[in-house]
């Protein structure tokens, strides 16, 4: 598994400095600012020198020691490195594998509308794994990812309108999730949209 490096709001001087030489290439420069801020408690950077040595650009791959600077920036509120952290759990690297920890950590960056997060927690609940099989919190962090415009997440929750699965049935909810995953490209959407919407009208007359 390889997470890219999060580009964000600098947060602090040092942070800035590594992510332009981050840009430049120079990664082990990166890393040595990085790591600057990191040790003075900066959670943009802690989660920055977890990238880094989860892909062993500017330092050793070091899955264990990444794991812990990734549990003080989610423990600071960092929603990037809580589903980073969350993902780690799941495939277990660098730590232990457990799919309740998973759940725990993508449910926190969930609720600060991380959308990949909540496609996961989604995921999870639907799948039961790691966390109750529970239809009707499924649906509810898909269509929360949904809004968010992750377009699998839009197809998701549009057959589960169309079922009636964790929602209650709406053939409207369905076709405008289905037209939306449409508008972004997906090509199953906009044959389900388009057959969906014949369906709605042939009703309506």
């Amino acid at each position: 598994m390889r997470l890219l490096l999060m580009l964000s709001f600098c947060s602090s001087i040092a942070v800035g400095s590594g992510l332009e030489s981050y840009r430049r290439g120079d990664y082990p420069e990166a890393a040595r600012q990085f790591q600057a801020a990191a040790r003075a408690g900066d959670a943009n950077a802690q989660y920055n020198v977890a990238m880094l040595l989860l892909n062993g650009e500017g330092v050793t791959r070091d899955d264990a020691v990444a794991v812990q600077w990734l549990r003080f920036a989610a423990e600071s509120g960092s929603a990037p490195a809580q589903f980073a952290l969350g993902r780690l759990c799941e495939i277990g690297r660098g730590v232990s594998r457990s799919l309740t920890e998973a759940t725990h950590w993508f449910e926190l960056a969930a609720r600060q509308g991380h959308t990949e997060a909540q496609v996961n927690l989604a995921t999870q609940y639907f799948l039961g794994r790691g966390a109750p099989h529970d239809m009707r919190r499924a649906a509810r962090w898909y269509e929360q990812a949904a809004e968010g415009g992750d377009i699998g997440a839009q197809y998701i929750v549009a057959t589960l309108y169309e079922r009636g699965d964790g929602v209650p049935r709406d053939l409207a909810q369905a076709w405008h999730w289905y037209r939306a995953a449409a508008l972004q490209g997906d090509p199953a959407a906009a044959i389900r949209a388009r057959d969906l919407g014949q369906r709605i009208v042939d009703r309506a007359q």
